[in-house]
Order: C-alpha cells, then structure tokens, then sequence
C-alpha cells in the first residue's frame, strides 16, 4: 500500500514537471532561431574569410604572415631551374614567310576594288582589327586603304595611325602581299571615291567574305567595314595565318618617336637590374566592377563597385563566388605577388607595373610593393616632360607599355585581355620568352585557404598548378585558343628538336600503357598525388586536368562567353 502511495506521489510530482520542461525546451529551441536567424551564411562566412585574407602582407625576412605556419621568404628559393628563360626555346623560332604558290599581290590585286576598315576599341583590340584587314583585302583581292583608328571610344585618342605606327614601312612591307595606299583615289578630275558602309559579322571565314563582302564590292567599287575588330575567323589556310603573323610581328612598327622613349625605358630597366619582371595589371574600377567579384573591401567595395556597375543594364546581377570558381575574377596585386614568390622570384627582383588606375591606390599595391620594393612604372623611371608628348594620348602610352612588357625578360598578366593575348602570342613568336597567365581557376583556393598551410606546401601547389601556363613551347595545343595569342602556324622546330620530341612522346606513351595497366592492378600511381589534397573537385574541364589526360591547355579569355550588348562596356573590358 505504501509502495503504491510512492508510485502515484512520484507521478504526481511527474506531471507537475511536464509543463517545466516545456517552458526549458521552448526556451532553448527559440534561443537557437534566433542564433540561426543572426548568423552569418555560409557564402558571406567565405566572403569575410576571404577579406582576412587580403591584408597587407609583411615580408620581413622569417617574419610570420597570417599565422606562425604561413612565412613568406624573401627569396624565392632554389627550383633547380632557370627562371628566366623558357626550357628548349632554343629549339623554335618565328616562321612566317610565304610560299613559292602565294602569288604576289601585283599579280592578284583587282582594279576599282577598295577596302576600308575602321577600327574599335583601344591600341590591341585595334591591332588585331588592323592585322585582320591586310588578310581581308588580300582574300578579296581588294586595295586596302590604310585603316582608320578608333577615336570616338571609351579611350577617346585622336591619334590617327602614322601617329602610332610607321605608316611608310607598313605599307613597304606587305607590297607583295597586298597593295596599300593612304587614300582613297579620286575619279578622274572629281571628288575622291564614296566608299559604302557595312559591318561583317564576327569571325566570318573566306567563303562568308567571299559571299558577303565581294558582290558588294564588284558594285560599289569601294566598301568601308565598321567597327571591324574580330570580323575574321580564327581558323584560316595555312598562307592567310602566316600573313597575319608578318603583318603583327613585322609590318606594324611604331613611330620613331614611341620607339625611341620606349627604348629608353627599357634601358633604365636595365640600368638597374640584368633582369626585369613586367606586369600588366588590370585592377581599374571598371574592370573590378563588371567581373563582379569580391575583392575583400567589406561593404564600401560593393556600393562603390556596384554603383559603376549599375551603370550598364546589360549586366546581369553577380555572383561572386561562382565568378571566382570559374577563374574570372583578375587576381588582386598581393595575390600576384603571391604567385611570383612561389615560383622563384625574390623580393630582389625589379617589376615594371603596367597598369591603369589601380582601385583602392596605394593602399591595395601595398602588398605587392611589400614583396617586391623594387616597383617601377612609366611614370617612375622617366620625367613628366619626356612622358609630356605622349601622356594626353591613351594609345600612345599604351604602346610604351607594350614595348616595355615586350622587351621583359619575364611577363606576366592578371588578366586575358587584349594586350595579354597580343603579347603572349608575340613572346612565343620570338623566343618563347617566359610568359606567366594565372590559373586562376585552381589558384583561387589556395589563395582562400593559405591560413591553413604552410608556406611550403603553399608554393609547392602553386608550382603544380602553374605548369601549362608559363609561356613554355608546346604549351597549347596547335590549333586552339586565339590565333593571336598562339600563333602555332608561325612557329617552326628545329628537326634535330622535333626528332627527339617524337621519341619522348613515343616513351610517354609506352609510359602510359604501363600506368594504365597499373592502375588495372590496383597499383596506385603515387607519383601523381597532389601535395595540395581536395583543392578543386567541381573543376573537371580544368586546364591542368587536359594537360595531365595528354592534351594542351588553352586559355579562354575571360571575356570570350559573354555577349556585350554596349559596345563601351566591351572596349573598357576587352584591351
């Protein structure tokens, strides 16, 4: 009896309890909404983990950066290479002459049929309008008239082209190949030939000329093609490409007094170190703005960059971190200084900095200067009066940019734009001088995630994933990406070179066989682990992926998939 009197107290004490519990349990579960509902998602955890990471970097000798783990070294280390040259260039060299069945163009050159082009964009996205237009001519049989300049764009240069190549020599040197004159010609004793304006549409091949072009030309005897940038194929015969390569790399020749002063820079980059980096930063707020990625400046970057963005409707609304996955967004200043580091070049090293106006000034070049205090520009190394004649002119001092980037004993691009391309192309033409393109699809996380490693494990993962990347021969595949930046068409062997080559591909293939047949016996190819585990799982059609499957890697311009429905939008992007 007193058991069961137990037992009904206990319960009653039981019941009385519930609703206690109750209250406890509401209590916690409204607690951890409210936790939920207050903190940061997952994305924006990334972003501000990502804004840690774009501090300015210390490099003092040993000094710890970000974490004792993560040290910088001022050198760059002993890779067991050259860093300055390129590994068998000696073997290949420009081949761009034509052949005995290319006729002159004397021979082909019909009368009352002239062609006009206008150009777009800034000083390298006219360069390959220009490039295009001598083969245009010479597939219509056609006169070219010197081609006029951009001067309405974005970039707003009055130049005309004497103004910025030798408009003498241009015409000299291609008068085998298609005859070029200054002007239009007048009829008989009256006013000069009205010439007829249309456009082309893009990457139109010989037979779209042919069809398009021609029957247009036979009846008004002289076509103008406007805003003519990219309105050739990329795939042309074999006589047409070689054409294109002697009209870039040889018959467009800045004027003396570019080539002069940028002569001059070069020299006092010599002056001051045997070897010198350049690099063509674009870091501009408009670019910035129209990648639509996050450069780790908090809420101030986004109104800032977001309100120039809103500038052009055709943008569609961003996503930064899918941007960033896909290798989109340009890498900041400290990121490439980063990357050189990793590769072997010390803070000893001297850098010309091509650049525009660089968001966020002197505040984001800081880490790059951190690394590399030997940091030279145009402006630095020469007067405001000998940079006077040419500094009211944006092509002008864009080509004594270019003519310094060429002259580098190492280039490197954070970018693929038009100037990247053009001098990547014009690099492997001449020597296949060392040429760095970020891979920034499989650079990006190491850059998120450098807190948690070593700066070793860092570097040795930078080295892995830049291979396909440096400018070195055989790099792409014959064939794909631009033609102006891989101009393999023009680019001969030497056979002693190409027989070797051949007998390694044939022990490559041997060697593949042998690993294939491992891997059927579950032997695992230990060699092939990355020292950098789980970097990249969702980028399967990445670069490095095609060249470890025996392929070339290619470089897609970052700008190549997206249709521009505001043309200044696309010559700020483009060049």
């Amino acid at each position: 009896m007193a058991h069961q009197r137990r037992r009904q107290h206990y319960y009653q004490r039981f019941r009385l309890m519930i609703p206690v519990f109750s209250a406890v349990a509401a209590t916690l579960l409204f607690l951890f909404a409210l936790l939920s509902f207050l903190a940061p998602s997952p994305v924006e955890t990334d972003r501000i983990h990502r804004r840690r990471q774009h501090t300015s970097v210390d490099v003092q000798k040993d000094e710890a950066i970000e974490n004792s783990a993560f040290r910088v070294p001022s050198d760059g280390g002993k890779l067991g290479r050259n860093i300055w040259s390129s590994r068998n260039s000696e073997h290949f060299h420009g081949c761009s002459n034509s052949s005995n069945k290319f006729q002159k163009a004397q021979v082909i050159t019909q009368p009352n049929r002239y062609l006009m082009i206008t150009t777009s964009g800034g000083l390298n996205q006219q360069r390959t309008g220009i490039t295009d237009a001598v083969v245009a001519a010479r597939i219509l049989n056609a006169t070219l008239v010197v081609p006029k300049l951009d001067q309405r764009s974005f970039w707003k240069d009055s130049s005309n082209f004497s103004e910025i190549f030798d408009v003498d020599w241009f015409i000299s040197f291609l008068s085998k190949d298609v005859k070029i004159i200054k002007q239009l010609p007048t009829k008989g004793s009256r006013k000069a030939l009205s010439a007829y304006n249309m456009r082309v549409p893009r990457k139109c091949n010989e037979r779209c000329y042919i069809n398009r072009i021609l029957p247009v030309l036979l009846k008004k005897h002289a076509v103008q093609l406007s805003k003519f940038d990219y309105r050739l194929a990329n795939r042309l015969d074999t006589e047409y490409q070689k054409l294109r390569c002697r009209v870039n790399y040889h018959a467009l020749r800045f004027t003396n007094p570019i080539l002069a002063m940028g002569e001059k820079l070069v020299h006092r980059m010599r002056m001051r170190s045997k070897h010198y980096i350049a690099l063509h930063l674009r870091f501009e707020p408009d670019m910035l703005a129209f990648s639509g990625c996050d450069y780790g400046g908090g809420e101030k970057e986004q109104k800032e960059l977001g309100a120039i963005r809103r500038r052009w409707k055709t943008l569609h609304k961003s996503n930064p971190d899918r941007a960033r996955r896909q290798g989109r967004c340009p890498l900041t200043p400290e990121e490439v200084g980063l990357m050189l580091r990793a590769l072997g070049y010390g803070s000893d090293i001297h850098i010309y900095v091509a650049s525009g106006e660089v968001y966020g000034g002197k505040r984001t070049l800081a880490p790059l200067r951190a690394l590399f205090p030997n940091f030279h520009s145009k402006e630095t190394i020469a007067t405001k009066e000998e940079l006077e004649p040419f500094s009211s002119f944006s092509s002008r001092m864009a080509a004594l940019d270019f003519i310094v980037c060429d002259e580098s004993d190492v280039f490197v691009t954070n970018n693929n734009g038009n100037m990247a391309k053009i001098l990547a192309g014009r690099r492997r033409y001449f020597g296949h001088k060392p040429t760095i393109r970020p891979n920034a699809k499989k650079l990006y996380r190491l850059f998120l995630n450098r807190s948690n490693s070593t700066w070793e494990a860092f570097a040795s993962s930078v080295r892995t994933f830049q291979k396909g990347f440096m400018g070195e021969p055989k790099e792409v595949r014959p064939g794909r990406g631009g033609f102006h930046e891989n101009p393999s068409t023009c680019i001969c062997e030497d056979s002693a070179a190409a027989k070797v080559d051949k007998n390694s591909q044939s022990r490559k293939y041997r060697k593949d066989n042998t690993t294939k047949k491992n891997v059927a016996n579950d032997e695992p190819d230990v060699g092939n682990v990355s020292e950098w585990p789980d970097m990249d799982d969702d980028d399967d059609d990445d670069q490095n992926d095609l060249a470890e499957k025996g392929t070339f890697n290619e470089t897609i311009s970052d700008y190549d998939a997206l249709n521009f429905e505001d043309p200044e939008l696309e010559e700020i992007i483009s060049d």
